[in-house]
């Protein structure tokens, strides 16, 4: 290491930090200073608290919501509806049997 040069450094480092001291005041030191801080921190605590509890109220709704339509659902209504409880191949066995003429046997020989 080349000690002759160890005053310019010192200098140069000395410069640096002016320039820094000049482009980054020191915070205000007043009595205020505290309180003024955890205002600005509650008044952004109190934003993201607010939607979180949104965020949760909305969770809950929804799971209720789908408790509520999957209980709907599970449960069996006495009143007919559109809907059939059979199968599909029921379905179409007991529409094919009441729709369809009888065909004599000798129509199912040629195929």
């Amino acid at each position: 290491m080349n000690w002759t040069n160890r005053g310019d450094e010192n200098a140069e480092l000395d410069a640096l930090f002016q320039a820094y001291r000049a482009a980054c005041p020191d915070p205000d030191a007043s009595a205020n200073f505290m309180p003024e801080l955890w205002r600005r921190i509650e008044e952004r605590q109190r934003s993201v608290f607010f939607m979180g509890r949104w965020a949760r109220a909305l969770v809950t709704a929804a799971a209720v919501l789908s408790l509520a339509m999957a209980g709907y659902l599970y449960i069996p209504h006495g009143r007919s509806s559109v809907f059939s409880v059979e199968s599909y191949v029921e379905a179409l066995a007991a529409g094919h049997a009441q729709d369809a003429p009888d065909l004599p046997e000798s129509a199912g020989d040629e195929l």
